[in-house]
């Protein structure tokens, strides 16, 4: 196996992909080669080993199993520095590299709309975790999500805070980036159909560093009821903390970050006794416990969707190639969207015409900084 810029190895029981007879390819090092796209400097950069790491356990695991097409895989990373320029310089040096044959992208909207276009261009696989419903219809036909949209968080997180807890006067605290808008948007949209009302709508810049403001709004909105979309953990921390210190006790129900490992460290018991959807849940499956298993002996902590959906992605990239029996880009696309009933670490996998795989999402709660499954609710999705 190799692995570029920083590797390790851990080996995942059980076979994911269909074994391939390994022959003279693996003497000579010939490799089919992912590109990736990740933060290893700035406010990510610790997220990011997080992703690195899902992938690696992937790559291990494809090449354990057989590789590609009798070749081994190797993924390629470069530094997106946590910024959207960042970003688009990464995926311009990942893709003038005409060996690559796919790519992972990043897990932060924003990045993927300042990247899509190039995306486009270069005409070949791209799997990503950014949450915005738009991004699967900017007729884009390489764009394959390994998380669930927001379109189902805002369905997921409404309907729990109306019928499970019993609220419904909201406060909703996003990012105005592409993600926080689009998220924010899915939950308010959603409130009517549960028989409850918008008390406040409050955006916020990326990297406060002071959420004064934000909380006292949310304090005089009257709202008996909490649900966010926040972008960075660290933002979330520096939230969450400000909240308790100025009073606000009212349950929480959060988008998946309020349950990312670097929120619990940096928020402590300012999120116990919170919510979150979670795409990821170690809990929820098997596989979910299987690849929980196989993080915590790499990272020797819990993992996240942070290295989830990479884990996944991967997976299902590799998975495509043999089915295709090729790496020419129409054939692996096509494979994509053909997945059915493929179980990954974050849920059940069945692509629709835009490239979602993903269709529900998992219900959670911050115990004392256990985060304890709660349920699983999916939607039936219209694979046409």
């Amino acid at each position: 196996m190799q692995v570029t810029r920083r590797g390790f190895t851990t080996a995942l029981a059980g076979s994911i992909v269909a074994p391939a007879i390994l022959r003279t390819a693996y003497a000579q090092g010939a490799t089919v080669k992912i590109g990736m796209v990740v933060p290893m400097t700035g406010a990510a950069a610790e997220s990011g080993s997080f992703a690195q790491t899902g992938a690696k356990i992937a790559l291990e695991a494809v090449n354990k199993a057989g590789g590609v097409l009798g070749k081994p895989l190797e993924l390629i990373f470069e530094d997106d520095q946590t910024t959207n320029p960042g970003a688009v310089l990464a995926f311009s040096k990942l893709a003038s590299q005409p060996d690559i044959v796919a790519f992972l992208g990043s897990i932060r909207s924003t990045q993927m709309h300042a990247m899509a276009p190039d995306m486009l261009k270069i005409g070949k696989p791209v799997g990503f975790g950014g949450t915005d419903p738009n991004l699967t219809k900017l007729g884009n036909p390489w764009l394959f999500r390994f998380r669930p949209n927001d379109s189902y968080s805002g369905k997921v997180i409404a309907q729990f805070g109306a019928k499970e807890l019993g609220k419904k006067k909201w406060a909703i605290v996003h990012s105005t980036d592409a993600f926080g808008t689009a998220g924010g948007k899915a939950l308010a949209d959603a409130l009517p159909e549960n028989g409850s009302t918008l008390a406040l709508d409050q955006g916020y810049a990326n990297q406060s560093q002071d959420f004064t403001p934000v909380v006292l709004a949310v304090r005089q909105s009257g709202a008996d009821i909490l649900g966010t979309y926040f972008t960075f953990e660290t933002d979330l921390g520096i939230f969450a903390r400000q909240l308790r210190q100025l009073g606000v006790n009212i349950p929480w129900v959060g988008s998946p970050s309020i349950v990312n490992v670097s929120a619990l460290k940096l928020a402590g018991p300012a999120l116990y006794n919170t919510y979150g959807v979670a795409d990821y849940a170690e809990d929820s499956s098997d596989a979910s416990k299987a690849f929980g298993k196989a993080y915590r002996d790499v990272r020797k902590v819990a993992p996240d969707n942070q290295s989830s959906w990479t884990f996944d992605a991967v997976t299902c990239l590799a998975m495509a190639m043999n089915k295709a029996g090729s790496t020419e880009p129409n054939k692996v696309r096509e494979a994509m969207l053909a997945i059915r009933g493929h179980k990954g670490a974050e849920g059940e996998y069945n692509f629709d015409k835009n490239g979602d795989g993903l269709h529900g999402y998992n219900i959670v709660k911050n115990d004392k900084g256990d985060i304890k499954f709660d349920k699983r609710i999916d939607f039936t999705p219209n694979l046409g």
